[in-house]
């Protein structure tokens, strides 16, 4: 056992980091009682626009209602992708790690432009229009990020569901989200375990009508059932399409995606994010929690099929321009080194996993980590669930050779982005702590009774003002996104979780008091 301790901001972070302690005051302060110019100056120096906005926000929470970035107009797919060529057409924007390792690809900015542009051509030559939802159950591979941002490209509204999930779930998602097409592949792999996607993805449409298309990409090679006219090989459409493509000029306040969260009761949610403020939130808590710096290696090991995925390997790392890893596999296959083998193979700066996958690798001992070098890590991340003081100090002292911070970030699907976490060169650490907010968010901690609790107390966590990447509705039920967001406390978003302030100010997430979300996402 390591004894729970303050860890101070170490000076080889804060002489070179994005945000000082003066800095993350000043900009805190601003972000609260002057969002529209904070947020305007973010938004003018981090994203291209093609017509400015307005207004900064609108916020009617009694409707549960709030716009970001009224009248503008831009691109996720552009900011992500074309905007970058210029500069870094030759860097690679993703680096591929399969399941088995030695099956691995990266692919350049100017080659994810192409790949994207050849999909997004493909859809249209499929009869996807700006609009239409359609259903991505992928593996972890290019693809899927090809996926997500060809849907951007051209007004698609994706939705990613969780290559796990299963024929019933699958169908639930496309019958809510009115889905036109799916994007799968014949076969995951994972652990070195197949899935069979097309076959569930062939069950679950049993039921599902309005899907007049399923592309597939092959993966393993193995057989599948075919329908003639609905079903078309990714291979013999996509490569034949031309790369022109312009992006559609999207208003701000447009979706970009749908991604559906289960608590445990009731029927799947299906959360809607826009397009301005996501993306403005995605790149900048991407660039100041994990400090991103030009030409660092980025990897977040989440699946693309939850939140952290869109939010924390494609949007916001490929709209800073950064390098993104997509990893096929699990921590623990075909060895219990795999992370760290990963970390040595591609110098990975940036590295950002969940507490459950570093707690079945502590059962593992040290051994697994210290046969491997990790010199190359700057910045470690936590997500999906508060991490415990034990497995932080593992994480801190195994991992990272006490010599890297740990950016411990609290947030949610419907957040979209990371609302609570320390900033490496900024704020201290304190095991099993997400420290401070993040920009713009104004947290507070209420009693059973809705009344605000000052300084040191323990309560029901609620964001008293809206943020830019908050859920905006409830996929065709904006009433159940009020009732279950809105209700409980007047004018304030309920997050579900339980929270305490100490005496510094830092929050310390203690775990959710309903079941309106799901985590580990």
């Amino acid at each position: 056992m390591y004894p729970i301790e303050r860890h101070p901001v170490q000076s080889h972070i804060a002489e070179r980091a994005r945000v000082d302690r003066k800095t993350y005051d000043a900009w805190y302060r601003q972000s609260i009682e002057h969002p529209d110019v904070f947020f305007a100056e973010q938004a003018q120096k981090l994203l291209h626009w093609y017509a400015p906005w307005t207004e900064v926000v609108q916020q009617n929470w009694s409707e549960g209602k709030a716009r970001w970035f009224e009248g503008a107009t831009l691109n996720a797919c552009y900011n992500c992708v074309d905007r970058h060529l210029p500069v870094r057409a030759a860097q690679t924007a993703l680096i591929y790690e399969g399941d088995e390792p030695g099956h691995d690809q990266t692919i350049s900015y100017q080659q994810l432009y192409e790949e994207v542009t050849r999909l997004a051509n493909a859809l249209k030559a499929r009869g996807v229009k700006r609009g239409d939802v359609v259903c991505i159950y992928m593996p972890m591979i290019p693809q899927a990020a090809y996926a997500m941002l060809a849907c951007a490209r051209i007004g698609a509204v994706h939705s990613v569901v969780f290559g796990g999930f299963s024929p019933e779930s699958l169908k639930d998602r496309l019958l809510d989200g009115h889905c036109v097409a799916v994007i799968t592949a014949d076969e995951g792999v994972r652990g070195g375990k197949s899935v069979p996607l097309k076959a569930n993805t062939d069950k679950a449409l049993e039921s599902c009508p309005n899907v007049h298309t399923v592309l597939t990409v092959r993966r393993t090679g193995s057989p599948v059932h075919w329908k003639t006219g609905r079903d078309v090989w990714y291979d013999d459409l996509v490569p034949h399409m031309t790369t022109d493509c312009p992006p559609e000029v999207m208003q701000a306040e447009d979706p970009l995606f749908i991604l559906y969260t289960s608590g445990s009761t009731g029927k799947p949610k299906g959360v809607l994010h826009t397009t301005g403020g996501y993306l403005l939130a995605t790149t900048m808590s991407f660039l100041y929690v994990f400090d991103y710096r030009e030409h660092e290696i980025y990897w977040c090991t989440a699946d693309v099929g939850w939140i952290t995925g869109h939010s924390y390997i494609i949007y916001g790392p490929l709209a800073a321009g950064a390098t993104s890893l997509i990893f096929e596999g699990t921590p623990t296959y075909p060895n219990g080194s795999r992370f760290w083998e990963v970390i040595d193979k591609w110098q990975v700066n940036i590295f950002y996993t969940a507490p459950t996958a570093l707690r079945s690798l502590m059962r593992l001992g040290e051994e697994p980590v210290k046969r491997t070098k990790r010199s190359s890590l700057r910045i470690l991340g936590s997500v999906g669930e508060p991490i415990n003081p034990e497995a932080w100090e593992w994480y801190f002292h195994v991992v990272g050779d006490s010599r890297c911070p740990i950016v411990d970030t609290w947030w949610q699907t419907e957040t979209g982005s990371i609302m609570i976490s320390a900033l490496p060169g900024a704020i201290d650490l304190k095991p099993g702590s997400a420290t401070l907010p993040f920009f713009g968010v104004k947290p507070e901690i209420v009693d059973a009774d809705g009344h605000t609790l000052e300084g040191e107390c323990s309560g029901n966590l609620v964001i008293s003002s809206t943020w830019p990447s908050q859920i905006r509705t409830v996929f065709g039920d904006h009433e159940r996104m009020v009732a279950t967001y809105f209700s409980a406390y007047p004018d304030k978003y309920f997050t579900g979780d339980g929270a305490r302030r100490d005496a510094d100010g830092y929050y310390w997430i203690t775990g959710r008091v309903d079941d309106v979300l799901n985590v580990s996402g």
